[in-house]
């Protein structure tokens, strides 16, 4: 036959939508052409694929070689399409059945001597033509990506020969070895901390609810040290979740590691910029936030990076999602993250020293903490100063409890919000909110009060009451009191003028 069809998937933000490689032979001049939205490496594959057919001993037709990429107005990138588009021209000349095409989709590049190298994004491809009922073939590169997902048939081929062998049903390719999901890896303990009884408070808190936490003191008073240790208080990852982060570390080219089911832990530097931080480029790739999808993203030194970066995480911060537009089409990335900042509280770092070091004028502090907009920090649910302990409580200080222990307490909390609403108090959103953070009557009236006195807007209210909700699970209350809404008010430091 003169014309093949055969399958395969394209990369499109997290999602991978199917591609069909259209391939015909006809009379005329020789030549070789590809259609259907190709970027330049797309095009560049026709080189790549006649020197692989050669090279893998079959015969390369002296015809017109026509291959359309379907649907045409879906842009296509990367050299993901070398092996799909190889088999339809050897289907096309007869060179292998043309029937067994159907049951498969085909994934991997091309290197000129016919091995199948790996690709980006591979692992979304596969859940994807698992959904569709057909096997996929996969560069056995990617043995580590295929490993997580035991439910998507699929089989590995490390060179072109062997995917013609399967075709033919001379030789049956393997699939890869299941990677099971092992107890997560201990992180850095809670237990090291000391003193900071409020900020360990805290950040039990927003474990629990998967609430913004932002720490403010001065330099050394241990704020990075306790954001490192929030991950080993977070619940691990469930299989579903585990595999959607994957398969944004599969896109952005990471390889996955034996700690899978570990929630991920971002902490970008603050010279990174705005493409960086939310992603993007030509061909839009995830940024640090999608990177951070279930799980923490620190930022240290919160104002020093560019305010235009940091206003960037607005929109995310409430969506979860990151959507970006460009020419030639709009991808869109999860960005469900929970962002723990640091700052000082004044430009010198030591504003409130008993030692009186602080020289920093109320203009200058208004000045510095205006870097992070209002905005933003109505965002964070939660303020806490961090201050700096004497060197006498450092060496006296009794050690305080542990990541496992504190991490039974946020389960428990974790738990009961699943029950209840199926999603973390951080999440709950209108009406849901309303109804699950029901207050008493006088936890109402001093909300109200404190709402009017410091000036909170209306998404502050909000945040607080899913504070409030979190402090209630953690002692089981069914109900909201006047002791959860006052430690949640107290939560919120930076919403006082500076004095």
């Amino acid at each position: 036959m003169s014309l093949a069809i055969v399958h395969t998937r394209a990369q499109l933000g997290i999602e991978a939508p199917p591609v069909t490689v259209e391939v015909h032979l006809s009379n005329g001049l020789p030549g070789f052409t590809i259609v259907g939205l190709p970027e330049t490496a797309v095009k560049e594959s026709k080189d790549r694929v006649r020197s692989a057919i050669l090279n893998s001993h079959f015969e390369f037709p002296v015809k017109r070689i026509t291959v359309n990429l379907a649907p045409a107005d879906l842009p296509k990138e990367g050299g993901r399409y070398d092996l799909a588009i190889a088999i339809g021209i050897l289907a096309a000349s007869d060179q292998v059945p043309a029937d067994a095409l159907e049951r498969y989709e085909f994934i991997g590049e091309l290197a000129l001597s016919g091995e199948i190298r790996p690709v980006r994004g591979c692992l979304p491809a596969l859940l994807a033509s698992g959904r569709s009922g057909r096997t996929c073939i996969v560069p056995e590169g990617n043995a580590a990506e295929t490993g997580l997902c035991q439910k998507a048939p699929h089989r590995l081929a490390d060179h072109l020969l062997k995917v013609c062998a399967q075709l033919h049903g001379r030789e049956d390719l393997p699939s890869s070895a299941p990677i099971e999901a092992g107890p997560v890896t201990e992180g850095e303990d809670l237990a090291d901390v000391k003193g900071q009884a409020q900020a360990r408070r805290a950040l039990e808190v927003a474990a629990a609810g998967g609430h913004n936490l932002l720490l403010f003191g001065p330099p050394g008073a241990g704020k990075s040290m306790l954001a490192s240790r929030l991950p080993g208080l977070l619940p691990p990852l469930a299989e579903d979740e585990a595999l959607e982060v994957a398969a944004i570390s599969s896109i952005a080219g990471n390889h996955v590691t034996h700690n899978w089911r570990a929630r991920p832990f971002r902490s970008p530097h603050h010279t990174a910029s705005a493409i960086a931080l939310v992603g993007g480029g030509t061909y839009p790739k995830p940024g640090e936030i999608s990177l951070a999808h279930r799980g923490v993203l620190f930022l240290d030194e919160l104002p020093e990076f560019p305010r235009a970066v940091l206003e960037v995480m607005r929109e995310p911060l409430e969506s979860g999602c990151i959507h970006i537009s460009r020419a030639n089409g709009q991808v869109s990335y999860p960005a469900r993250f929970q962002l723990i900042a640091a700052m000082n509280p004044c430009p010198c770092g030591f504003l409130g020293d008993p030692q009186g070091r602080c020289t920093c004028t109320p203009n200058q502090i208004k000045r510095y903490r205006s870097k992070v907009s209002g905005p933003l920090l109505d965002r964070i649910d939660m303020h806490i100063q961090v201050n700096a302990l004497p060197i006498t409580d450092l060496q006296t200080a009794p050690q305080g409890e542990s990541s496992a222990q504190v991490r039974e307490r946020v389960l428990r909390a974790h738990q009961l919000q699943l029950e209840r609403q199926g999603k973390t108090n951080a999440q709950l959103r209108g009406r849901e909110l309303h109804r699950h953070c029901a207050l008493e009557e006088p936890a109402q009236n001093l909300l109200a009060v404190a709402m009017d006195r410091l000036r909170l807007s209306a998404r502050a209210y909000d945040r607080i009451l899913r504070v409030a909700r979190t402090l209630a699970d953690l002692q089981s209350l069914a109900r909201v009191g006047t002791a959860q809404v006052s430690e949640a008010l107290a939560y919120r430091m930076l919403d006082r003028p500076v004095s």
